[in-house]
């Protein structure tokens, strides 16, 4: 690895950094869930994404970092994101270099707290959709192209709150991936102005969730899930 992430590292490693979420998005405990944040050590890095599958539960047709809930198995939460990641996308821990973690913190739609891990790999290792009920493609967009002004808006959820977002074609980042890449950019020293005025309405197909089954209890027997 280059020093090109010297920077970025030495800011992940600020103990204060914690200091600096907001309150909606402080943790109320221990994260039970880990995202690999994953860089390329190429001259234009690249942050690794992932498009979830259309028939998930939660955040189907997002477009997220590769993660999951821990396992009995997993020693901590870097464990957790690249064992994710291996199951995900195929590529295998030992080719990850950890280069630190963000703070833990709260998903407020879903009130998880998450572990972000960050973390950088060759760019140049073979990778593949490897889980296709949990991931639909993957994406890989350089920082140059991240930072660009021109691919920045922000999204306007039907509740009416805000916050960043990227348009890259008929791709629509947001949401707690979005909040987690906007602040690597800003402790990576390469974000850049941009026009915070520039609102977009989350489409319809980057917002979809599926109804809960309903759990019916029959007398005299187990329960029995239904819709």
């Amino acid at each position: 690895m280059t020093g090109q992430f010297d920077q970025l590292v030495a800011r992940l490693a600020d103990p204060g950094l914690s200091n600096r979420l907001t309150p909606e998005r402080r943790p109320h405990g221990q994260a039970h869930a880990a995202v690999l944040i994953l860089l390329s050590e190429i001259n234009d890095p690249d942050l690794l994404f992932t498009e979830r599958a259309v028939g998930l539960r939660k955040h189907a047709g997002q477009i997220s970092f590769p993660g999951g809930t821990y396992e009995p198995g997993d020693a901590d939460a870097p464990a957790t994101a690249l064992r994710e990641t291996w199951e995900e996308v195929g590529l295998q821990p030992d080719k990850v270099t950890l280069l630190g973690r963000l703070p833990v913190t709260r998903l407020p739609v879903s009130s998880f707290d998450v572990a972000p891990v960050v973390g950088s790999w060759s760019g140049l290792d073979p990778m593949a959709v490897t889980s296709p009920a949990e991931v639909a493609a993957i994406h890989r967009w350089r920082i140059s192209e991240l930072t660009d002004p021109g691919n920045r808006v922000m999204a306007r959820h039907p509740a009416g709150h805000t916050g960043p977002a990227w348009l890259f074609g008929d791709l629509f980042l947001w949401g707690f991936t979005a909040y987690l890449t906007d602040a690597l950019l800003k402790l990576g020293g390469w974000s850049q102005p941009w026009d915070q005025t520039r609102l977009v309405d989350v489409p319809k197909r980057f917002m979809r969730d599926r109804p809960l089954p309903c759990r019916v209890v029959l007398a005299g027997s187990g329960p029995i899930v239904a819709g």
